[in-house]
This record gives C-alpha cells, structure tokens and sequence, in this order.
C-alpha cells in the first residue's frame, strides 16, 4: 500500500512545492517510524530525537564542508558516531523510568541543541551553515523530483526494517518490555539489551534523515535540534497511534501537511491547529489510525 501511494503521487503533485512537502514528509516519517519502536513498542519515552536529528545534519555538514570528506562518507562517517553516542549515552539514561527518563532525554536533546549554538567556529551558530549537495554513485542529487524518490526509497525501507523487527524476537521482546519491564526479566528477556538496542535504532534512523535534510535543503540552522522539534517528533508519533509503524507515516504526514493547509488562516493558524489536535484526541484516544482501525472493526460485528 505504501509503496503504490509512492508511486502515484507525483501524479497529483503540480509543482515543486508539493514535491518539497512531500520530502519534508518522507524524513519526518523515517525519524518517527524509529521513534515509535522507542515509545510505542518499547515503552521508553524520548524528548531529546531532535539532538540526534540535528547530530546527523551538523556531522554531515561538517565532515563534509570542514574537512573535504564526500557527502556520501560523512553520511556514513556521522550515523555511525550517532549510533556509538546513543549506545554510550542510551545505557545509564535507559536505567530510569517514567517521568525521570522524559527529564534525562530532555537535557541530552538541549546539551546538544546548546552545542550546536554556541560552538560557532564549527557549526555557524544562530546563522546555520551551508552544506554542499550529496552525490551517489557519481549522480549529484539536484531537483525535488530526484529527492523524492530517493526519499521515498530511504523511508519504504525504514518501515519495511520496523515490520521485520517487530515480528521477530527482538519485536516481541519489545513488546514484553512495554506491557511488563519485571515480567519481561522474570521470562527470560535481556531488558537492558532490548531498550538500549532499540533507543540506537531509533537514533541511526534520525541521524540519516538528518543528513538527508541537510544535504537536500543545503542549509542548516539550530532549529533542528531544538526542544521544539523534539516534540513535534513525539506529537507526529501520538497522533498516528503509538505501537503502529503505518501510524506513526500518518501522523508525520498529517502534521507536516496541516500547517501548510491553514496558513490561510493566518493569525489563526495555530489555534485551529490546536483545536485539531485536541479533538482527534478526544474522538480518536488511541491515535488516529488504531483508532480508526478499532472503529471499522466494531462496525463490522
């Protein structure tokens, strides 16, 4: 299904406008994809994923601009040091719970927000950076429309990951660890291993939308990795329905699209954004999709 809705859009989409929205898409729902195996699977909650989304864009630029190494390597180069971070770091922040981890991984995600700021000599400061275009296999990749597919191809492969994992052992465990972390150890389950392997899953796969962000906008600021944008990764995750990988692609889709629907709202944009917000909560408790999925169920007994 989502890879024939790949297919057809560029039918509809007139412009390059769209094709712009549509990849902004594309890298909100690989980020949220990842982040919905950490929170709705695992049951572990993150509101630092901007930190590592904006990691990915800055090490990219940064490799690539500052010390001569092709786009593609410092890709590369920066996931892998995402991945290693999240394994230092993931260890003891994973060792808290409920409120006490949303604090931990809130003060890594502004430690690195306030990295990105202050060390200006690297990173551009408040004014961001360039970044120059990525090249694959000796094609420079320019235009919105080339973007697009290799978008397309980076998140039907994410979710296609996501699928696989949670219907394999590692999946269940997961699941274990959300229902019961003391019944998930009792039978048996490495509950350490779990959370820290599924907290650098989710953090590999920010760090390459970064990078694709930053390679295809060819300008980055600090807004990335800001607290702001942590939150409205966990928004697009809520609002499509945790524990759903389709889920979480509907709800960075919804999120990206809506604001671009109501800016004819003007002064009320976000108020009626808000207000959309709060009913599909109210009407659809369980995210949007599961939601919709249990109320086609009834309707059919």
């Amino acid at each position: 299904m989502l890879v024939a809705l790949l297919l057809l859009l560029p039918l509809v989409m007139a412009n390059n406008y769209w094709y712009e929205v549509a990849i902004q898409v594309g890298l909100n729902a690989i980020v949220c994809v990842g982040l919905n195996l950490l929170i709705g699977y695992a049951g572990q909650i993150s509101l630092g994923h901007a930190g590592f989304f904006g990691l990915g864009a800055y090490g990219s630029a940064i490799l690539s601009t500052r010390y001569g190494l092709p786009p593609a390597l410092a890709m590369l180069t920066t996931t892998v040091a995402v991945g290693l971070l999240a394994l230092l770091v993931g260890r003891p922040i994973l060792r808290l719970k409920g409120h006490y981890l949303a604090m931990a991984t809130l003060g890594m995600g502004i430690i690195i927000s306030i990295v990105v700021v202050t060390e200006d000599k690297f990173t551009g400061g408040p004014d961001g950076m360039s970044v120059p275009p990525l090249s694959l296999f000796g094609q420079v990749m320019s235009g919105e429309r080339l973007w697009y597919w290799l978008v397309a191809g980076a998140l039907v492969a994410t979710v296609a990951l996501a699928l696989n994992l949670i219907e394999s052992p590692m999946g269940r465990a997961l699941r274990a660890l959300n229902g019961s972390e003391v019944g998930a150890r009792v039978s048996g389950i490495d509950a350490t291993r779990a959370k820290v392997g599924v907290f650098v899953l989710s953090a590999v796969l920010a760090s390459i939308a970064g990078s694709l962000m930053a390679h295809y906008s060819g300008f980055i600021t600090p807004g990335k990795a800001s607290f702001f944008h942590s939150i409205e990764l966990v928004a697009m995750v809520v609002f499509g329905g945790m524990s759903s990988t389709f889920g979480a692609v509907i709800g960075a889709a919804a999120l990206t699209l809506l604001p671009q629907l109501l800016t004819v709202l003007k002064e009320y944009e976000m108020v009626v954004f808000g207000g959309v917000m709060v009913l599909t909560m109210i009407f659809f408790p369980r995210g949007f999709l599961p939601s919709l999925m249990l109320l086609i169920a009834r309707r059919r007994k």
